[in-house]
Parts: C-alpha cells; sequence; structure tokens
C-alpha cells in the first residue's frame, strides 16, 4: 500500500463520535488550524459537539445502529463536507476494521491504525496468540476458534475456576462475566455471547484464568509510519465497578521504577509486533508480583487526559500529526514523567439504585473553573438533554499536582465544587470513593469498589443545625434575587419593614420528592431589627451574602460558604458537613407521595426487551430472572419481587419500551 495514501497533510476532519470525545478532538484540531466537520443523530440535534464544529450532518435516527454505527452514512457526511480525514474518538467504530478500510477505499484519511494492525490486535484471541509469539507474559487462558458450548466448558475445566468469559471483540466490561464454577458457565456464556452481538456484532468469546484481587494496569504507546514507536508511562486503572473504569491515575502507584520499565518495554514489544501506527494502549493485570497482557486498544483511551496531564504531551494532536505522515517529536529518553494525575469519570446514574442510568433534562451544570491543576472535559451543558440511547458518561474531571495525595485533595475539591441538577450524577459517590482511606492508601484491587459499595454509598447523613439554616437562607436569598431583578425597591428587599417583626414558618424532609422522615421545622423572624432564625428553643442571628453559585451564610457571627440550587420545591445545599438534598413542604398542604409499589415490574427506562428468561403460569422464588432490557448499552435484569405465579409477560424480545411501562405480573403465593 501507498503510504501517501494512509497518511498525508488535511485540513478538514470529520469526527466520528459524539460526546465528551467529540469535543476533546474538536477543540484540538481548531486549535491546529483544521476545519471540523460533527455528526449526530436525531437524539443529538442541539448536542455540545454539534455546537463546537464548523459544520454538522445528520446521519439519522437516535439509534446507534442507524447513526454512528452506519458506515455508509458517516463516508457519505465526509464526502458532502469535503472532509479528508476522519477521527473515530473511543467506542463506536474506533477500532473497527471495516471502518477503517472503508475511509482508505473513499480516499479519506483514517486516524489510528491500519485495518490489518486493528484486525491483529483488536481480537483478544488474534493478539494474545500473537503476543505469546513475540514473548509478552499472557494469563492463562483459551484463545481458539472453536465456539461450541463443549469446547469452551472443556478450556474452562482445563484452566480451574474461576475463570473469566469474555467478548473477544469486546471492550469497556460488555460482553463480559466472571465465572466460579461450571454450573454458571452455560448462562454466563449465552449472556455475554448476547450482549457481545449487540455491542460489537460479534459474539466470538475467549476463556482466561480470572485473578483474585488484581491490579489493572496499562500503558500509553503511540508510533509514527517512520519506524518510532514510543511508550508515554503507565496508568493505574484498578477502580472499577463492572469491568468499567471509574479512577484513573498516572503514574501506577503500585509500580516503582524497575517496574515502571519493566512493563513499559513489555508494552513497546507487543506494540512493535504489528509495526503499530498510532496511539493506542497496552492493558495488562497485575497480581501483585507479575503482570499479564490482556488486551490491546486501537485508539484512545478515555482516560488519555492523565498521561497528558504527566507528560505535557498533546496526544490528539500527536494522533493527528502522525495521520499527516510527520515523525513523533520526541525520542523515548526525552519524555519526562512530571507529578501525578487523578481522573474521574462523571455520569449520568444513580449509585443509589444500582447505577441505574439517569436520563432528562440538565436543569444546572456547575463545574469548576480549570485552574490551579483542573481540567475538564465535558460533553454537556446546562439545558442539554441526556437521552436513553448512548454511554452515560457526562464529563471527565481531572487533577494534576505534584504529589499523589494533592492531586487527589484537588480533584476531591473539584467534585465537591460541582454541582449538575435535572438528572442524578454519580458526583458524591466519586467523591466518596477517592476520599476513602483504602484508596488513599493504594490498598485496593478491582472488586474494591463492590465490596465497599455499601459505604460508597450510603445515605446522606441527616441535616443538621447549619443545613436547616442555609436550607431557609437558599430560599430567601433565591427569592431577594428574584425580587431585585424586577423592581429597584426598598419593599422588595428582604427584611425591611417600616415597623414591627414578622414570623415564616418552614418545614423541610429529607431527600428528593416529598422526601422522607419526619418534617424538621425552623422559624424566620425579620422585619425591624436582625433577622433569626429559630430552631427548637434556639435563636440564631443570621445574614447573607450572595455570590456566584450560592452564599455567604453566617449563624452568630460564624461565616460559612454554602452552595444552594433550587428547582421547585427541591434543595440541594452543600455546607462544610457534605451534600445534602431537602424537600421543602409545601407549605399549603396538597403533598401525595406516590404510591407506585416496588412489586410493580416495569421498565425503569427506556430500553429494548433482549430475553424472556421465564415463562407464563411459571412459579417463581422471589429473586428470579424474568427478563432483562438493554439500556445504555448495558443488560438490567428485572426479577420478582416477591416468590408468586407469574401470570403475564407483556412484552417480547425485540419491543422497544418506555419508561414505566408493565412488563410483566406475579400474582404472590404468599408469605
Amino acid at each position: 500500500m501507498d503510504r501517501s495514501m494512509l497518511y498525508r497533510r488535511f485540513r478538514t476532519l470529520l469526527i466520528a463520535n459524539r460526546g465528551e470525545i467529540a469535543c476533546r478532538v474538536i477543540r484540538t484540531a481548531r486549535a491546529m488550524g483544521l476545519r471540523t466537520v460533527a455528526v449526530y443523530s436525531e437524539a443529538d440535534r442541539d448536542a455540545m459537539h454539534v455546537a463546537l464544529a464548523d459544520e454538522a450532518v445528520l446521519l439519522g435516527p437516535a439509534r446507534a445502529r442507524d447513526s454512528y454505527l452506519n458506515v455508509e452514512r458517516l463516508i457519505e457526511a465526509a464526502r458532502k463536507t469535503g472532509a479528508e480525514a476522519v477521527h473515530p474518538g473511543y467506542g463506536f467504530l474506533s477500532e473497527n476494521a471495516e471502518f477503517a478500510h472503508a475511509c482508505l477505499d473513499a480516499g479519506l484519511v483514517f486516524v489510528g491504525p491500519t485495518a490489518g494492525m486493528m484486525t491483529a490486535m483488536g481480537s483478544k484471541s488474534g493478539s494474545k496468540a500473537l503476543m505469546e509469539k513475540a514473548g509478552v507474559p499472557l494469563v492463562p487462558g483459551y484463545h481458539g476458534e472453536a465456539q461450541d458450548e463443549a469446547t469452551l466448558a472443556k478450556a474452562a475445566d482445563k484452566i480451574g475456576f474461576p475463570i473469566l468469559v469474555k467478548a473477544s471483540a469486546g471492550g469497556g466490561g460488555r460482553g463480559m462475566r466472571i465465572v466460579r464454577s461450571a454450573a454458571e458457565l452455560g448462562p454466563a456464556i449465552v449472556s455475554a455471547k448476547r450482549e457481545a452481538k449487540a455491542a460489537f456484532g460479534d459474539d466470538r468469546m475467549l476463556i482466561e484464568k480470572y485473578v483474585d484481587n488484581p491490579r489493572h494496569i496499562e500503558v500509553q504507546i503511540i508510533g509514527d509510519s517512520h519506524g518510532n514507536l514510543l511508550s508515554l508511562f503507565e496508568r493505574e486503572c484498578t477502580l472499577q465497578r463492572r469491568h468499567q473504569k471509574v479512577i484513573e491515575e498516572a503514574p501506577s502507584p503500585t509500580l516503582n521504577a524497575a517496574q515502571r520499565e519493566t512493563v513499559c518495554a513489555a508494552a513497546r514489544k507487543a506494540a512493535g509486533a504489528v509495526n503499530y501506527v498510532g496511539a493506542g494502549t497496552i492493558e495488562f493485570v497485575s497480581d501483585g508480583k507479575d503482570v499479564f497482557f490482556i488486551e490491546m486498544n486501537t485508539r484512545l483511551q478515555v482516560e488519555h487526559p492523565v498521561t497528558e496531564l504527566i507528560t505535557g504531551i498533546d496526544l490528539v494532536e500527536w494522533q493527528l500529526r502522525v495521520a499527516f505522515g510527520e515523525a513523533l517529536p520526541l525520542r523515548q529518553d526525552e519524555i519526562r514523567l512530571n507529578g501525578h494525575a487523578v481522573e474521574a469519570r462523571i455520569y449520568a446514574e444513580n449509585p443509589t439504585k444500582n447505577f441505574m442510568p439517569s436520563v432528562g433534562r440538565i436543569s444546572t451544570w456547575r463545574l469548576p473553573a480549570e485552574t490551579g491543576g483542573l481540567r475538564i472535559d465535558a460533553g454537556y451543558r446546562e439545558g442539554d438533554s441526556v437521552s436513553p440511547y448512548y454511554d452515560a458518561m457526562l464529563a471527565k474531571m481531572i487533577a494534576w499536582a505534584p504529589t499523589r495525595d494533592v492531586a487527589i485533595e484537588r480533584l476531591n475539591r473539584g467534585l465537591e465544587d460541582s454541582d449538575v441538577r435535572g438528572i442524578v450524577t454519580n458526583i458524591p459517590f466519586l467523591s466518596a470513593l477517592i476520599t476513602h482511606q483504602k484508596v488513599r492508601a493504594n490498598a485496593i484491587d478491582t472488586g474494591f469498589i463492590e465490596r465497599e459499595l455499601a459505604v460508597l454509598t450510603q445515605a446522606t447523613p441527616a441535616p443538621g443545625e447549619l443545613e436547616l439554616c442555609a436550607a431557609v437562607a437558599a430560599i430567601v436569598n433565591d427569592e431577594r434575587q428574584a425580587a431585585q431583578t424586577e423592581a429597584n425597591s426598598p419593599w422588595q428587599t428582604f427584611g425591611w419593614m417600616p415597623v414591627g417583626r414578622r414570623q415564616r414558618s418552614f418545614a423541610f424532609r429529607v431527600g428528593h420528592g416529598v422526601g422522607h422522615g419526619p418534617e424538621q421545622k425552623i422559624t424566620l423572624n425579620y422585619g425591624s431589627g436582625p433577622s433569626t432564625l429559630v430552631i427548637g428553643d434556639r435563636e440564631l442571628a443570621f445574614a447573607i451574602a450572595p455570590k456566584d453559585g450560592g452564599f455567604d451564610l453566617t449563624l452568630d457571627g460564624v461565616k460559612s460558604s454554602v452552595a444552594a440550587v433550587i428547582d421547585g420545591h427541591e434543595l440541594y445545599l452543600r455546607t462544610r458537613h457534605g451534600r445534602f438534598d431537602l424537600h421543602w413542604v409545601d407549605p399549603f398542604g396538597g403533598e401525595t407521595e406516590e404510591q407506585a409499589g416496588a412489586d410493580k415490574i416495569a421498565a425503569p427506562l427506556p430500553g429494548t426487551v433482549v430475553a424472556v428468561l421465564a415463562e407464563e403460569g411459571a412459579t417463581l422464588e422471589k429473586g428470579a430472572p424474568i427478563l432483562t432490557l438493554e439500556v445504555m448499552k448495558m443488560e438490567q435484569t428485572l426479577r420478582a419481587p416477591y416468590a408468586g405465579v407469574l401470570t403475564s409477560i407483556k412484552c417480547k424480545v425485540g419491543d422497544i419500551v418506555q419508561e414505566g411501562v408493565e412488563l410483566a405480573v406475579v400474582e404472590p403465593t404468599g408469605e
């Protein structure tokens, strides 16, 4: 193949992706003077990446297979806009060899490795065979072509349980199951194959020995078309949930200098086995002593910013320069490691409800400014809508500092200073995670989050005196600011009265909706003289000084900074004691509790029915699986809420169901 066809200078770049990574690529491309083209689905008409690009092309309906995974429409979008190159981002078609080949056939530069390199390294089975030949250490496993259940069962028995069943073409934890006994193997293979087929169009499986208490270490590599291949140090990605990374950091706090050089050398050897060109990541699992190759990602990783912050290298810029046909600008011995970086992935999901994805309109988007070693890579803004059709990641927050401890402190402060409302996010969970004593001590493994989940998702503590006063102050501050925009009059200023005193009573409950627990009451006294708040038998003088995102609240001479968001009767507060969600009880009454029973078997979010696991008339135990939905590319299994008879199934495989739709009925059989 003529290299001028593969790598050449271009002026217009199409980004075949959406969300955070599309915005990230657009920013660097524009800084390099390139014209940018975004693509979007009908669900993303008003998305942030569409607004950032110079041009944007509608691909089709919301479902990814009809838009972001449609190769023909992507190639046509490039043709229409005069794009000469395509950057695939991560996910979607970023590791699809057929897409890379289609770009080449269309005369487009593909910003990434060749189709041949993808095929060699993108298949977990094929890459392991290649690594074995190259002398890269491997986890014991089966990577053969035979995919019948008997062959897989025989291989699992030979390897010894526990094992890991995983999609050969997979990534992001999809199509992956831990199996601890022979009895679990059959159902795990069926489920993993189905999930892999839906996510990647390929249901081939491989089997590996599952390393108990493992650590996940990966090395960033990049190669050019002139034969240069570099490693840019390693990342620790051990904090995971369901095989999906949650927190990433660089360099790894687990490795010493000698171990770092060993794993980086192994990564260069792995990539060198296919003369790799472009950015990629070599992933390893560690048992605490040795490291074993598990796979290569032939694309940019979600967590690439931590590498950028410790090296000072813009990886997207280097990707584009490699695609231009340029040589890498540094040698291996010129790459320096500076400080420590930690990244947290901010998702639209509810950690207290098994991380159920959250959809809706973002009513409040407050993230801190990118100063003092803090970086924000976002794909959403205030007013944007989070749909059920795609991955639920909203943004990444990355902190850099000279040391790991300070980087963690900076990241936590950034999370504490963030408020995203209208949807539920994992921000409080992330803050609890990175401040956990064992995380600070690096006493973790990939199962840490699951073991500590109860602690990391524990209920918000009951509000104290400060929080109740802050709730009243937030309401008063909001009302005062609204009044001042309507009229500049002393009558509109809180607390001003010519004579006399007045009282106003408030009641709050903990939580959203109508809240829960007893009402907590507080009285405001105002008018002539200082304003006070009465809680029980205590009366406290108070004052409010508004500022961006909240106000300073002074109680009996002690000033505290409070962040507050008010959405109707829902109050979101952040004080020195943490985050608090309060419901302001309607002073005129009329509030009613939702009576939707926990026994209703209904779609928690819009999704697709991918499996029906029980038959009508079956007698079920409590917790027995009934059906499986695919929601935001992840499978959710709905189970019997109690022992009973499955009297009705109101859906079939392939149905697209909306949130709240009843899908099955179970009649209880008794205690």
